[in-house]
């Protein structure tokens, strides 16, 4: 059905898929080791932790489509999952740039992470 809604040929969607959750892990591992960097470490490690989840969950859309992943990730059973995940990404931003927090970013950057793997 996808596949007769879009004109992206299935090789096209895998390499997007590929190239955008790659680039999602590359951001994450690149926003842990950003972390150490003094005074603008905490801001750094959250901008690039967040996009690159955004980009994780982002690629996923390049296989079924993104009305089909919204669908999903609203579902009954993924709802709570959905919301706790995006509410952390919106606080783990607000913690690095308007609160400065470094205890609450990371408290919010392990609690993105849980809530993606539930």
């Amino acid at each position: 059905q996808v596949i007769d809604s879009t004109s992206l040929g299935w090789g096209t969607r895998v390499k997007g898929f590929v190239a955008c959750f790659a680039i999602g892990c590359l951001c994450s591992i690149l926003g842990s080791c950003l972390l150490w960097i003094p005074k603008k470490g905490l801001v750094l490690f959250a901008v690039f932790y967040t996009l690159g989840n955004i980009s994780s969950i982002g690629s996923t859309m390049f296989l079924m489509g993104p009305m089909k992943q919204l669908k999903r990730m609203f579902e009954p059973t993924r709802l709570i999952a959905t919301i706790v995940m995006l509410l952390c990404l919106i606080l783990t931003l607000c913690s690095a740039f308007w609160w400065r927090k470094a205890g609450l970013a990371l408290l919010f950057c392990i609690l993105q992470f849980f809530a993606m793997a539930w």
